[in-house]
């Protein structure tokens, strides 16, 4: 549990009913509503809301759009800013996703394909756990309930810090997840390693120096975490890269699970070449469907004396 959190994830309490959080449950009764319309409303109205929030977040927008250029600097102006509208598009289309693999799983029924599960069989067979390196992606749990269809995963989260709603992600993810470790619970990511099993873990965010190392990441030096380093090393796991993605018409969409082999020699010697090695992995899953990555986090935001500032 995290220390910033004194509740059990999961658990109801009766100040949950107390009128602060009336707000929260309004919310959450619209979008179980919205779990139950048909696939081609759920879409087109996730374009609608993409769009609103699009011209309403500046922060989030302007961020997409500078993660962009800097990405992708052989795209025009033009495609850059059709690609950021995509980015909003696709987050909207990821919650409507989740929201059927909590609520209407059914609706996934003969639309997924996996490439690679014999990776993830052969590392088992060994008794290897394993740390799945895999990306932030606009499909969320969805994402993860395509991967729990073939095999049993746990996911690392981090708490929210509204409890009421912590609670009922902790229970939606439940439906989808083995297990659901605190990202501050070293001891126990290591104990599930231990025991082997396959830890979906995405080491692709800006958390400073204090955890990694400066490496490059679309040719842009990027603080890049590299603690999956000890944990791979205490436990004795294997890391092996997973990507999930929509594809083909949004009217008729499918949905592709890729499992690649086990990253060799991780963890090496070298910390820097290890997080270079990672984040090369991650850019080959972003380019596969670049919108379908969270564009709008400040992936650059670490800039140590010497660096150009990003935003």
């Amino acid at each position: 549990m995290s220390k910033k959190h004194q509740y059990e994830p999961g658990k109801f309490y009766w100040s949950f009913l107390l009128p602060k959080y009336w707000g929260v449950w309004i919310a959450i009764i619209l979008f179980m509503l919205l779990a139950i319309l048909p696939w081609a409303i759920q879409h087109r109205l996730a374009a609608l809301l993409a769009n609103a929030a699009f011209n309403k977040l500046k922060s989030r927008r302007e961020t997409t759009i500078r993660n962009l250029e800097v990405c992708f600097p052989e795209w025009s102006h033009e495609q850059v800013l059709e690609k950021s509208k995509q980015v909003f598009v696709d987050q909207m289309i990821g919650v409507f996703e989740t929201l059927n693999a909590w609520y209407s799983p059914q609706w996934f029924k003969n639309r997924m394909t996996i490439d690679g599960l014999e990776h993830i069989t052969q590392a088992q067979q060994q008794g290897k756990g394993i740390l799945l390196l895999g990306t932030h992606s606009t499909l969320l749990d969805a994402g993860g309930y395509l991967c729990g269809q073939f095999l049993k995963l746990d996911v690392v989260y981090r708490p929210q810090n509204n409890p009421l709603l912590d609670m009922l992600i902790y229970r939606g993810r439940a439906t989808i997840y083995k297990a659901q470790i605190d990202h501050d619970n070293m001891r126990g990511l290591i104990r599930h390693l231990k025991e082997g099993d396959a830890i979906w873990y995405s080491p692709d965010q800006d958390f400073g120096l204090k955890q990694g190392v400066m490496a490059p990441f679309f040719g842009t030096p990027a603080a890049t975490v590299t603690a999956h380093r000890r944990l791979l090393k205490m436990s004795k796991a294997v890391a092996i890269p997973l990507y999930f993605y929509r594809d083909g018409d949004i009217k008729d969409p499918k949905y592709h699970v890729l499992i690649e082999p086990v990253v060799d020699l991780l963890p090496s010697d070298d910390e820097l070449n290890d997080a270079i090695r990672v984040n090369k992995i991650i850019e080959n899953q972003i380019r596969i469907a670049p919108t379908q990555y969270m564009w709008f986090h400040r992936r650059f935001k670490t800039r140590p004396e010497g660096y150009e500032k990003i935003y």
